[in-house]
C-alpha cells in the first residue's frame, strides 16, 4: 500500500473508524449445548479500514455474526453484504435516512444500523430506502429483500420475529417476515405529520433516535405522532448550484415553537388505537421510552425548562399514565443513555443527581455514591446492573480521562474493565462484549466475556495510524482542569519555547481528554507541525461531577473562556510555551469558544480557527439552548451576554484585533451557516481581519475525503501565517 500522509489517512479511514466493529447485539446461548447454543454476537463492520477503492479498500459496512460454540471456538461469518444486495449499485439515501444519519453523526455507508428480534435470530435493515431481512442463526436463509412501499426508514422486527415494522412516507407500517401482508398501522393525518419517527430535537439533543416501540408479546406498537406544523421554517440553499431550490427545514430555534409530540398504542389484531395520556402542556418533551417484558411501558417526560421531569408508567389497556418518580433541579436535569429501564423484577432503574453525586438508583435505593460518576446504563437484565462510570469526587487519586464498566448491585460496585483506559460494554445473560481503548495502543480491542472470562475477540480491521500520539494527561491549576498536552515528536528542551495551540471542545457533552490513544491523533499531528498543543476540558464538560457540568448555567462565554486561559497559565510553568504566540481552534461549540477567546481575551489568544460556530444563541435549538441559558424572552440579557454576535454587532470585542479563519458547511442543518455569515459581516463592519472558508455541500460533519484532508492542511497554513512562524 502506498504511504499516506496523516491528513490523507485520517480522512480516508474516516478518522480510523472504518473497520472497527460496532453496534453489538448479543444472543447468550445455552452453556453446555452444541453448535449455536454457545451464543453469538452480531455487529456491523466495514470490509476494510480504508474507504478508498483505489487501494482495494471498502467503506461499506457489512452485517457480521460471531458464532460461539460451547467448546470455546469462535468463527465469524457475513450475514449480509450491501454490495451483493444492491447488485453493485451505489447506495441512494432517502431524505429521512440522510436526516437520521446526520443526527447520529453517521458518515459511513452500507449497513450502519440494524435491529433484531428477541432471540437475535433475524435482523432487519434498510439500504437505499429498501427493506431487507437476514437470518442470523447458523444455516439460516441468506439475506433477502421484502417488497414494500418505500422509502423505508428504521425497520425493526417484532420480538417473536414474525413481523417487521418500519416507517415510510410518514406512515408506520408492518409486514410479515415472509414479505406478505404489508399494511399501514398509522398514517399521517395532515401535512407535516409523521408516525414512528423521532423529531429533530429528540434525535439531535435528547439521544432518542426512535419513534416507535414493539410490545414484548409482539401484538402491539407504541408510536409517536409528530406534528411539525407549529415549527418555524428555515431554508438551506446551495449557492454553488443556483439552479436548485432551497431545502425547507423545520427548525425549532430557542424561544420558538417545538413540534407537537404525542403517543398512541396500536393493537395489531383489531387495529384499535389508544392515545397515551399525560400532561403534555406541562411536560412537552418526550425524552425516553422503554417497553420490556418486565412491565408496562415507561416514559420519561420533561418540562420545557428541563427543571422537572416525571417517570411515567403506561396502562396499555387504557393509555392512562401513573407517576413512578419525580425529579426536580433548580438548574437543569440531564438525560442519560439507557435510562430509564426496568430490572427483570420490574423495578425502575435510573441515573439521577443526589447529594452532589451522579448515582444509580434502582427503585428508591441509590446503589452508588460519590465514589462513582455514573454516565450510562448499559444493561439491567442481571446479574446486577451494568453501567458506564468515571471516578467520582470521593474516589481519591484522579483517573484522568478514564471511563470504566461496573456491575452494580445492593452489595456495591464491581469493576468489570481492568486496564486504565476508556471502556464500553453490551451484555446479555452470561455474555458481555467489552470494548477497550488505552493510551499506549492505537484503536480499540473488543473481547467477548463469558461470566467475566475472555472466550473470543472480535477482530478490528482498522488501519494503524502513521503517527503515534504522546499525550501528557494532568490536572491544570487550582480548578484541576483535566488537560492533555502534546509536544512535537522528538522535541528536545534545547529547541526552545513552542508556539501554543489550544484545541478544545469545551462545552456540554464534549469531553476531549480521554485516556485512549486515537482521540488524540489530530492534536498530536498539529503538535508535530511545531506547536505545543493543549486540550483542556473546562467546567461544563462531562465526566467529573454534576456541579462541574452545571457551572456554565447562564454563562457559556465567561466560564468557558476563563477555563481555557486558566489552563494555559497553569501549564506555562511546566512546559516550554511561548505565550506571545498562542492560537486556538475548534468546531461547533469549540468554534464558538475559539471566536470568543480572540474577541474577548486578545491579550491571551492571538489567532483562531473558528469551525461551524454558534454565534447567536437565538439561532440554535430549543432543548439545548434553553437548558443552559433559559428562555430568550425571559432572559434576553443572558442571550446577549453569551453571543459572539448580536443584532448590534460584536459583543464585548476587545483590542487588538486578532485574525480568524471561519469555516462552515453550507449544507449544515444543525448549526446553520447564518451563524458564520453574521460573524463575518460583524467582523467586516468592525474592520477586523478574517478569512471565510465556505464548504459547498458539507453538513455539520465533514466526511468527504478531500475536504477532511485539506481542512487540516489549510488550518496549519493559516496558523503559521497568523503567528508569523517560518
Amino acid at each position: 500500500m502506498t504511504y499516506l500522509s496523516f491528513p490523507r489517512q485520517h480522512a480516508r479511514t474516516q478518522r480510523f473508524t472504518l473497520g472497527v466493529p460496532r453496534g453489538f447485539v448479543v444472543a447468550p446461548g445455552e452453556p453446555g449445548g452444541e453448535g449455536d447454543a454457545g451464543g453469538r454476537v452480531v455487529f456491523v463492520r466495514a470490509r476494510a479500514g480504508s474507504g478508498s477503492s483505489a487501494d482495494g479498500g471498502g467503506g461499506e459496512h457489512l452485517l457480521w455474526v460471531l458464532d460461539l460454540t460451547a467448546g470455546g471456538d469462535a468463527a465469524e461469518r457475513v450475514a449480509a453484504d450491501p454490495v451483493a444486495l444492491l447488485g453493485g449499485a451505489d447506495e441512494e439515501l432517502p431524505a429521512a435516512e440522510r436526516a437520521r444519519r446526520e443526527r447520529s453523526r453517521e458518515g459511513s455507508a452500507g449497513i450502519v444500523a440494524f435491529a433484531t428480534d428477541e432471540a437475535v435470530a433475524t435482523a432487519a435493515f434498510a439500504l437505499s430506502g429498501r427493506l431487507f431481512v437476514a437470518g442470523l442463526a447458523p444455516g439460516a436463509d441468506a439475506a433477502r429483500e421484502l417488497a414494500v412501499p418505500g422509502p423505508v426508514v428504521d425497520p425493526r422486527p417484532s420480538p417473536d420475529g414474525r413481523l417487521v415494522a418500519y416507517t415510510a412516507q410518514g406512515a408506520l407500517r408492518v409486514v410479515e417476515a415472509t414479505g406478505a401482508g404489508d399494511r399501514a398501522v398509522a398514517e399521517p393525518d395532515g401535512d407535516g405529520v409523521t408516525w414512528g419517527l423521532a423529531e429533530f430535537i429528540a434525535a439531535e439533543e435528547m439521544g432518542r433516535s426512535r419513534g416507535y416501540w414493539w410490545s414484548p408479546d409482539s401484538t402491539a406498537l407504541l408510536a409517536a405522532r409528530v406534528d411539525e406544523t407549529p415549527v418555524q421554517r428555515w431554508w438551506i440553499s446551495e449557492p454553488a448550484h443556483p439552479n436548485r431550490a432551497p431545502v425547507e427545514v423545520a427548525y425549532p430555534a430557542a424561544g420558538t415553537a417545538n413540534a407537537d409530540v404525542s403517543l398512541s398504542l396500536f393493537t395489531l389484531a383489531d387495529g384499535a388505537r389508544r392515545d397515551v395520556e399525560w400532561d403534555r402542556a406541562r411536560y412537552p418533551y418526550l425524552a425516553a421510552v422503554h417497553w420490556s417484558a418486565s412491565g408496562s411501558p415507561l416514559l420519561l417526560v420533561q418540562t420545557r425548562d428541563q427543571r422537572e421531569q416525571r417517570y411515567l408508567e403506561v396502562d396499555p389497556a387504557t393509555g392512562a399514565t401513573s407517576t413512578l418518580a419525580v425529579e426536580e433541579d433548580r438548574i437543569w436535569l440531564d438525560l442519560f443513555p439507557g435510562s430509564p429501564v426496568r430490572t427483570p423484577a420490574g423495578e425502575l432503574v435510573r441515573i439521577t443527581d443526589e447529594n452532589g453525586a451522579r448515582v444509580l438508583k434502582v427503585g428508591e435505593q441509590a446503589l452508588t455514591g460519590p465514589e462513582l460518576h455514573v454516565r450510562a446504563v448499559l444493561d439491567a437484565g442481571g446479574p446486577g446492573v451494568l453501567v458506564s462510570a468515571s471516578a467520582g469526587a470521593a474516589a481519591g487519586d484522579p483517573e484522568i480521562g478514564e471511563v470504566h464498566v461496573y456491575r452494580v448491585d445492593a452489595a456495591g460496585a464491581e469493576r468489570v474493565s481492568q486496564e486504565p483506559g476508556v471502556h464500553g460494554a453490551v451484555r446479555s445473560g452470561e455474555l458481555t462484549v467489552l470494548t477497550s481503548a488505552v493510551l499506549d495502543r492505537p484503536g480499540s480491542v473488543t473481547r467477548v466475556l463469558r461470566d467475566g472470562k475472555p472466550v473470543a475477540e472480535v477482530a478490528s480491521l482498522a488501519e494503524k495510524p502513521t503517527l503515534t500520539a504522546h499525550p501528557r494527561l494532568l490536572e491544570a491549576g487550582e480548578r484541576r482542569i483535566p488537560t492533555a498536552v502534546f509536544l512535537p515528536s522528538g522535541y528536545r528542551e534545547s529547541d526552545g519555547p513552542l508556539p501554543v495551540l489550544l484545541d478544545p471542545y469545551g462545552g456540554p457533552h464534549g469531553q476531549r481528554v480521554y485516556a485512549a490513544h486515537n482521540p488524540h491523533l489530530v492534536s498530536q499531528w498539529f503538535a508535530d507541525q511545531g506547536f505545543a498543543v493543549i486540550v483542556a476540558d473546562g467546567r461544563g464538560t462531562p465526566g467529573r461531577s454534576p456541579e462541574w457540568e452545571k457551572s456554565i448555567a447562564g454563562d457559556f462565554a465567561g466560564v468557558s473562556v476563563e477555563d481555557q486561559a486558566a489552563a494555559l497559565e497553569a501549564l506555562s510553568g511546566l512546559f516550554p510555551l511561548d505565550l506571545e504566540r498562542v492560537a486556538i481552534r475548534g468546531w461547533s461549540y469549540g468554534g464558538y469558544l475559539a471566536a470568543l477567546a480572540v474577541l474577548r481575551r486578545p491579550e491571551v489568544f492571538h489567532a483562531a480557527v473558528v469551525g461551524a460556530p454558534v454565534t447567536d444563541l437565538r439561532l440554535y435549538d430549543t432543548h439545548y439552548t434553553e437548558r443552559y441559558l433559559g428562555h430568550p424572552d425571559e432572559q434576553p440579557e443572558v442571550y446577549d451576554a453569551n453571543a459572539v454576535v448580536t443584532s448590534e454587532g460584536l459583543q464585548d470585542a476587545a483590542e487588538p484585533a486578532r485574525p480568524m479563519m471561519v469555516i462552515h458547511g453550507l449544507a449544515d442543518d444543525n448549526v446553520l451557516v447564518a451563524h458564520s455569515l453574521r460573524l463575518s459581516t460583524a467582523l467586516l463592519a468592525a474592520g477586523r481581519p478574517h478569512e471565510v472558508l465556505p464548504l459547498s455541500g458539507v453538513t455539520h460533519m465533514t466526511p468527504q475525503e478531500q475536504v477532511a484532508e485539506n481542512l487540516l492542511l489549510l488550518q496549519v497554513d493559516f496558523l503559521k501565517r497568523s503567528l508569523a512562524l517560518g
